[in-house]
């Protein structure tokens, strides 16, 4: 099977690629088949030879994640989503949607005890209230 990938070439740090057509079984950088375009991440430039990527496609070249991508900016193929993107983002809105009923859950029971709190000291207050008269009476009569 033939891969579009990226060869790595430059200094030590200051990497840049080229995309290349090879053999999807040779090293990264082996010899390919055939050179396709440049592509430099520190400039985010990109120089691509369309007519000769559009025959290695239709001749059924997969294009490795990187260089899809790197195909879409260059409007070269269109953009499609692929199943694990819907299953990574179905993924996140269960976690999302967990974790806000865990925080609704939280605050919930937050109130209920903030709310007990208050009746236990308004108990307590109506309790010492109502015992202040009583000591009232009980030193008058002394």
């Amino acid at each position: 099977m033939i891969k579009l990938r990226l060869k790595r070439f430059g200094k030590k740090r200051e990497a840049s690629f080229r995309l290349v057509a090879t053999n999807s079984t040779s090293r990264r950088d082996g010899r390919p088949l055939e050179e396709l375009g440049f592509y430099n991440p520190r400039t985010k430039e990109a120089r691509l030879d369309t007519e000769a990527i559009r025959a290695r496609l239709s001749q059924g070249a997969q294009p490795t994640d990187t260089v899809r991508s790197l195909l879409e900016k260059g409007g070269l193929i269109t953009k499609t989503v692929r199943p694990a993107e819907i299953v990574g983002k179905q993924k996140q809105a269960q976690a999302r949607e967990a974790a806000a009923a865990e925080a609704r859950k939280a605050e919930a029971e937050a109130k209920a005890k903030a709310a007990a709190e208050a009746e236990a000291a308004a108990a307590a207050e109506a309790q010492a209230a109502a015992a202040a008269p009583e000591a009232e009476e009980a030193s008058a009569e002394a």
